[in-house]
């Protein structure tokens, strides 16, 4: 390979060709070659390749990259320019040639806040480690969202979207870690905890004269305790805390607070010394606050605490309401039936020897020990968390029940809201192999219901194959949950005679006698969530559109008997702003009427884009628990839109999609009709996940007999 640079003449020569359209008389590419000259082989090959890609989409944009190139490379690395370069190219698509250039003109502003991005952590990165890292700390569940500031209403923790104070990028993550840390402390060690005949911590400090000092002044103190707990219990984080805030310059108190100082790092502390600290601080100098401490939300606080204090007494009082009319049940016959509020219930504290800090419940009604279930135990614990203690007025049961209701209703579905032109449409990033980088936010889909159709399509079909439902059924019955019969077990149900004559054989031979003599039956409980995308375009016109429709009236009568979840959604729509996904059935619903007259009504729309709608229908699939996730497509032909989405850049983009679903756990497969699926469909969807059914009229039997062999 030739390593030697190219000369300003043959360099001119190659951009000449791609630059044609844009280059004359008066402008040429003479400038552009003398300036790459000067640089390596493998820096020059780099801007002959964008060079070439970007002239494909627009030469003006290509030479504007050109002209900037020499000033991109003394300022940053080549998978930085990269990225100035889709960043360029993404303002074109979206804005135009203007705004494009301007882009591949800022390249001073790009290379400063790409140097900052290389050091920086964003909060969407390490989400959810800090989750995780979260929860396995003790307390109640806290949920983690961004803010312009660090702080918590003990309910949730505000962090920053981004930090970039560090110059390395591990110590901004460690940051993050930390300050997740100290709000958690906060929430943990009662900072906000109200002491006995004292008003909340808002209200207290609003009382002194000066209420910002003094709640800075309490920060600072708190802080101190804070510091100290977590370097008793988790030492390991303690020493990145000193370390970072090192880095982040040293923290003094001052003189006069050493004694304060001294009290609030002794293992007793509490927030009720931390308070008697401050009222005899007060007018003292307040130190600089640590770098990881953030805000002291007390207002926020304060309204959550009162709001779930509230809400978790009623709760308790309804749960011991519960937990005795269970226990009264149990003991029915051998004792009198007593009322809940005649009963006495008391809670004992105990501190957990395995878990310092942590408790361990013991709740006896009328005398006699009972064990709280895992949730009152976490409303307990969370009460606790808030009180120090659980009240005598807490004690008292709230007439017959009503708890475990209130604990299981479901709660609405978190909707995935990603980023919206309007209300009800996501955007998608689609895949464009030739710059190999995404279009971000490129597609606009919508979801929509399939029109319901009182035509009686379903029972016509069920009388047209009502010769072949019964060994249908019959087949899939066979997959249900069956029961296998194991042998040679340590334990059973039954003697396994095969095993007993094989061990008196080698007992008689001198060998040791084998304890695994017995049978015992295994039922196979199948755990799998499926979902069926269904081509919609145009081109399934006719025998294509009722064949589609047959095959899943089939499947929906196969899957009713065999329990798996399945989910139908048909897909379509017109260029990239208008992908539209059509719900047909969704994983929460039943096989209605309803349901069939969708079904009955799925019409051929427009076209086939296929990569947006295989990574919307991926996050549908993401949100249900399965062992096993399948996303089968009924097609019949290859990616196409009207805007130019189709061979090489279609089939690259879906081929990209399908690779996202597979890194979520999920298996691609794809039944076409297209004879000419040969020459695509290995390459998207593997060797061996599609077939062909080169017959329309065989299509509702096979998809039922490919289902059953994808699912064995």
């Amino acid at each position: 390979m030739n390593t030697q640079p190219l000369t300003a003449a043959e360099l001119e020569v190659k951009l000449d060709e791609s630059l044609d359209p844009v280059l004359s008389s008066r402008r040429t590419a003479t400038a552009l070659a003398k300036a790459l000259a000067e640089f390596e082989r493998a820096q020059q090959d780099f801007v002959l390749r964008w060079v070439d890609i970007i002239a494909k989409t627009n030469a003006e944009m290509a030479y504007q990259f050109a002209a900037r190139a020499p000033e991109a490379f003394r300022l940053m690395s080549a998978p930085t320019i990269e990225a100035w370069i889709i960043h360029a190219m993404d303002v074109y698509d979206k804005q135009g040639l203007y705004p494009g250039c301007t882009a591949f003109g800022q390249v001073q502003s790009f290379a400063a806040e790409a140097a900052e991005t290389d050091r920086s952590v964003a909060l969407d990165e390490i989400h959810h480690v800090l989750e995780l890292f979260i929860q396995g700390l003790a307390g109640r569940p806290l949920k983690i969202e961004a803010a312009a500031e660090s702080g918590t209403d003990t309910a949730t923790l505000f962090l920053p979207e981004r930090l970039s104070g560090f110059a390395a990028r591990q110590d901004n993550f460690r940051l993050y870690k930390i300050m997740a840390a100290y709000l958690w402390a906060q929430t943990w060690y009662g900072t906000f905890r109200v002491p006995d005949g004292e008003p909340p911590l808002a209200e207290w400090l609003a009382s002194f004269d000066a209420p910002d000092t003094a709640a800075r002044r309490f920060h600072a103190l708190e802080t101190a305790r804070l510091n100290a707990c977590l370097a008793r219990e988790l030492p390991g984080l303690y020493r990145d805390m000193r370390e970072i805030q090192r880095l982040a310059s040293d923290v003094l108190y001052p003189a006069s607070w050493d004694a304060a100082i001294a009290r609030l790092q002794e293992p007793g502390a509490t927030v009720s010394d931390t308070r008697a600290w401050l009222t005899r601080l007060h007018g003292t100098e307040v130190p600089h606050c640590f770098c990881y401490q953030g805000l002291l939300l007390a207002e926020r606080a304060q309204q959550v605490m009162q709001e779930r204090i509230a809400r978790e007494k009623e709760l308790f009082r309804q749960a011991l309401s519960q937990v005795g009319d269970e226990a009264a049940d149990n003991r029915a016959g051998t004792e009198t039936a007593t009322t809940s509020n005649s009963r006495r219930y008391r809670v004992e504290t105990i501190s957990d020897p395995d878990h310092p800090g942590q408790f361990i419940f013991a709740l006896s009604i009328d005398g006699q020990p009972i064990q709280p279930p895992a949730d009152v135990r976490g409303l307990m614990g969370s009460i606790v968390q808030d009180l120090g203690h659980i009240p005598e007025d807490y004690l008292v049961a709230a007439g017959s029940g009503g708890y475990r209701q209130a604990a299981e209703e479901k709660r609405p579905e978190d909707v995935w809201k990603g980023t919206y032109h309007e209300e009800g449409a996501f955007l998608y990033n689609e895949w464009d192999h030739r710059r190999n980088h995404y279009r971000k936010h490129w597609c606009v889909l919508r979801e929509l219901d399939v029109h319901p159709d009182n035509d009686p399509f379903v029972a016509r079909t069920l009388r047209k194959y009502h010769g072949v439902l019964p060994a249908l059924r019959k087949t899939f019955e066979a997959l249900r949950g069956e029961n296998k019969l194991l042998k040679k077990q340590m334990n059973g149900d039954d003697i396994d005679f095969d095993a007993l004559v094989e061990a008196r054989a080698d007992m008689q031979s001198g060998m040791e006698l084998s304890e695994r003599l017995f049978t015992k039956l295994h039922k196979f409980e199948r755990d799998i969530a499926v979902m069926f995308m269904v081509d919609m375009s145009g081109s399934t016109k006719g025998w294509i559109n009722d064949a589609e429709r047959e095959s899943l009236v089939l499947l929906c009568e196969a899957l009713e008997i065999l329990g798996d979840r399945y989910a139908i959604y048909g897909f379509s729509g017109m260029t990239r702003k208008r992908c539209e996904l059509y719900r047909i059935k969704r994983f929460d619903e039943i096989y209605s009427d309803e349901v069939r007259r969708r079904i009955a009504g799925i019409r051929p729309q427009d076209y086939t884009r296929m990569g947006v709608t295989i990574r919307h229908l991926t996050k549908l699939l993401n949100d249900v628990e399965a062992r096993t996730k399948l996303l089968i497509t009924l097609s019949d032909g290859k990616p196409d839109d009207y805007d130019g989405y189709r061979g090489e850049y279609g089939i690259e983009d879906t081929r990209m999609s399908l690779i996202e679903a597979k890194r979520a756990g999920i298996h691609p497969f794809c039944i076409t009709i297209d004879e000419a699926a040969r020459d695509y469909l290995p390459h998207m969807y593997g060797a061996v996940n599609w077939v062909l059914v080169d017959e329309v009229r065989k299509l509702p039997l096979k998809v039922s007999d490919i289902y059953r062999r994808l699912t064995l």
